[in-house]
């Protein structure tokens, strides 16, 4: 048996899932074509679209498709960008728009302001995180307030950080945003099947999702845009959806929504009894590694109970004093445990985790960090063999010593 905790990299899919996806995979028709093959695949798109939102809080009209949670977050940055930098042309404002954006972002969102500061000339400001990753909103609050609101073109943070798991209020930053008269953008796509969402609770401007964190096809995501929301397109040719041209993924939206299903169930009972038993699978983890390595440190939000608890109900981050994190994961690898350092993004680039930086986590720290995620159907036989071959990777990773 191997024992798989990346799931916040991508999800196995669930038979249910496989098989509607397989079922509108044989579908014929391109959803724009006015026949009738074209007609009925359409119904099944804008069906599909409907069970998206309705799963989101949005309407369907708000939701656009996209081919990932990158090009969501792509889509959201550059199109705010692009749409205030036309308005300041239009009255003769010189000074180039702002972009803010919380500092241990995903990468998606980071390197994408970087190339609109780069490439576009946008003022790119990051706000500080505290000790577990969270941006707090008195910083937001105050950034806005040096800045001035007329002159912010978005501002875009995580819902549930992807690398250490703390969750963010992002109803009360949104809210500071909304009264201030800034956009805000909510990067949702780790938080995706772990959290409630609900787009017009929450009051964002824009919200980024994966279908492939939960258990559907990679290549599908989804932005949610209000509907007072105007943004220029990444993308051009057909104009098939707002802000967004091309033949749309019919196949995958089916799956998409199929996977929206499966990870809140039919209740919000039956989705908060699968939150307690991850939460409690996540607690027995913890509690195994402080037990076979004491020294192991928790990284992020403290645990706590199921209303209020500040953590991903997935998510368990480590560093582990005198070991290289890559070291770790390929000795956990040869034992037949599958983890990783952060972001999947990341893979195979040498460097220390940005988040973890962010938090102030010293560098010689940093370096040792390994993150466990996972999902309602993991099982405490495949914790145990994390923890049974957890010290030996660990004893071994610090006779390796650091790069």
């Amino acid at each position: 048996m191997r024992a798989y905790f990346d799931h916040a990299a991508t999800s196995p899919m669930p038979a249910a899932v496989l098989a509607e996806y397989t079922e509108a995979l044989a579908l014929l028709g391109n959803p724009a074509s006015t026949h009738a093959h074209g007609q009925f695949a359409s119904e099944q798109l804008e069906s599909a679209r409907e069970r998206i939102g309705r799963r989101l809080g949005a309407d369907a009209a708000l939701v656009t498709l996209t081919a990932g949670g990158t090009e969501s977050i792509n889509l959201a940055l550059k199109g705010f960008y692009w749409a205030a930098l036309k308005r300041q042309r239009r009255l003769n404002i010189e000074s180039a728009p702002v972009l803010l954006v919380a500092e241990g972002e995903h990468h998606a969102t980071i390197e994408a302001a970087e190339w609109l500061r780069d490439a576009q000339g946008a003022e790119l400001r990051f706000l500080p995180l505290d000790g577990e990753g969270v941006l707090q909103p008195e910083t937001l609050r105050g950034v806005i307030s040096d800045i001035g609101a007329e002159r912010i073109a978005l501002v875009s943070f995580l819902w549930a950080n992807n690398e250490v798991g703390s969750l963010l209020p992002v109803r009360e930053l949104a809210g500071i945003a909304r009264e201030a008269g800034v956009a805000s953008h909510i990067d949702a796509v780790a938080a995706l099947g772990q959290v409630p969402i609900d787009f017009t609770e929450v009051g964002a401007d824009a919200l980024s999702v994966s279908a492939h964190k939960i258990g559907g096809p990679v290549g599908v995501g989804a932005l949610l845009l209000a509907r007072h929301v105007t943004i220029e397109s990444l993308v051009h040719g057909g104009s098939q959806q707002r802000a967004r041209s091309g033949t749309q993924n019919v196949a995958g939206a089916v799956a998409f929504a199929a996977a929206l299903d499966h990870a809140y169930g039919a209740s919000d009972e039956a989705f908060s009894a699968k939150a307690n038993r991850l939460r409690a699978l996540r607690d027995y983890l913890i509690a195994g590694v402080q037990r076979a390595v004491p020294e192991a440190v928790l990284r992020g939000a403290r645990p706590g109970g199921a209303a209020g608890d500040p953590r991903l109900a997935g998510n368990a981050h480590f560093t582990f004093p005198g070991c290289q994190g890559d070291s770790l994961v390929f000795l956990l690898d040869v034992a037949g445990v599958s983890a990783s350092v952060g972001s999947a993004c990341q893979a195979g680039v040498a460097e220390v985790s940005h988040v973890l930086l962010a938090m102030g986590v010293p560098e010689h720290e940093a370096i040792g960090s390994l993150r466990f995620t996972l999902s309602s159907e993991t099982s405490e036989a495949e914790i145990d063999a994390l923890i049974a071959a957890l010290p030996n990777a660990v004893f071994r990773a610090r006779a390796a010593g650091l790069a």
